[in-house]
């Protein structure tokens, strides 16, 4: 098929391996020290590494490619943090979590949340909080497994949160419109480690390419346990 993909200029990388790093979808290798393109299926025309390379290496171009696989990617992150797939959704399977309780006199957490209202569903397209904003496009749950959660992604950030497993609808044509009709600097998608919250992840991703704008954008994946692991 016809559609958008990476090139790499070969002759101008110099190996560093800053777009590797910022693949969240793992197309890109460092081979024999230069950055190739080894799965033009996991490419999926986003361009989130032509940022982090420094020597301008990295462009869009367009021709016949495989479709982007966005199962085969989600297998493979799967695989990669050594997730096993049980029978059922593993987002709904029970475990208990061990933690050493925080000390009596901790200092208390302020909280950095600097707009209401924060749920997808109710916050408006357009809002002066907007302008200039770095966004956050988080799961509901990952507030609650990730302890410092408001120092690390809500401060300085714009927070809307969802559920795609519980949420009716796509998140993707709202979060189009709020990217496409304000002046976004860069998108945070902080999503937990179960299937079910690909959602989120695609719904961002989807309305990045959308908005037809290039925004810097990064996904970080937490554990259940409340560890980042992406």
């Amino acid at each position: 098929m016809l559609r958008k993909i990476i090139k790499i200029d070969e002759e101008k990388c110099n190996g560093c391996g800053a777009c590797a790093a910022a693949c969240h979808e793992g197309a890109i290798e460092m081979i024999n020290g230069k950055a190739k393109l080894t799965r033009e299926d996991y490419c999926d025309g986003l361009g989130d590494c032509l940022p982090a390379c420094p020597v301008d290496a990295i462009s869009f171009e367009e021709r016949e490619a495989p479709e982007y696989n966005e199962q085969a990617v989600r297998k493979a992150k799967m695989e990669k943090f050594g997730v096993k797939l049980p029978c059922g959704c593993p987002g709904t399977q029970s475990k208990a979590i061990e933690r050493k309780p925080a000390p009596v006199n901790a200092e208390p957490v302020t909280s950095q949340l600097s707009q209401w209202p924060v749920q997808i569903k109710l916050v408006p397209v357009n809002a002066p909080y907007f302008d200039g904003a770095n966004l956050l496009i988080a799961a509901d749950c990952a507030a609650y497994a990730y302890g410092n959660f408001h120092n690390e992604f809500i401060r300085n950030r714009i927070t809307l949160i969802g559920c795609p497993k519980l949420d009716e609808g796509d998140y993707s044509e709202k979060l189009t419109q709020i990217i496409k009709n304000n002046d976004i600097k860069s998108v945070t998608i902080v999503r937990m480690q179960v299937p079910c919250c690909a959602g989120i992840e695609n719904a961002a991703k989807r309305a990045l390419q959308a908005s037809g704008k290039f925004i810097p954008w990064q996904v970080v994946t937490i554990s259940t346990d409340g560890r980042i692991i992406d």
